[in-house]
């Protein structure tokens, strides 16, 4: 059991919100993925439909740096949230998502 003091991690946080929304039929269409892309970096998709967070505003993160690789967007699509970034930015777009679950 976590202490008051420690700060929830986002992958708890994301854990947290994905059983909350849970109810018996929503995991059935719905959920998220997290996968490989060949470029190389990460994709991460998490169905918002018939969510608690379904109608709230996301604002777009759009980075891209010198090195091809050092690069992330996430923004909200068709119900989703939809993220993509260099290899070492799976943590960052996580991040970004429980933070947006706090709002």
């Amino acid at each position: 059991m976590m202490n008051k003091v420690e700060k929830m991690s986002h992958l708890q946080k994301l854990q947290n919100w994905f059983a909350a929304e849970c109810d018996g039929d929503w995991e059935h269409q719905n959920g998220i993925d997290i996968k490989t892309l060949d470029n190389p970096g990460w994709e991460v998709k998490i169905d918002l439909f018939e969510t608690s967070k379904m109608d709230i505003p996301f604002e777009t993160v759009m980075e891209k740096y010198e090195d091809p690789v050092d690069w992330m967007h996430l923004k909200k699509e068709d119900n989703k949230l939809v993220g993509a970034g260099g290899p070492e930015k799976l943590d960052k777009i996580l991040t970004i998502f429980a933070e947006w679950l706090d709002e």
